[in-house]
């Protein structure tokens, strides 16, 4: 068998409305602490990346080629 709880008859709610208001200040505090909220600093390095060129399929293959080797090394 089960109790069923109602909200109301929750005997901490003083201690629960202080912690959440102590919760609630450490969240304003911090927030206003922090100037870039995502911690995003140094993105002007991302500018200087290019793309795969046409043949970065050759890296694929080549690492392809490399464990078939070490597997044909190991078993064989």
């Amino acid at each position: 068998m089960g109790i069923i709880v109602n909200k109301e008859d929750d005997k901490n709610d003083a201690l629960t409305a202080r912690i959440n208001a102590d919760l609630r200040e450490k969240m304003q505090t911090t927030s206003a602490q922090t100037d870039d909220p995502d911690l995003v600093e140094d993105t002007d390095y991302v500018k200087e990346f290019k793309k795969t060129s046409h043949f970065g399929w050759v890296w694929i293959v080549l690492i392809v080629l490399a464990i078939l080797s070490l597997i044909s090394i190991v078993f064989f």
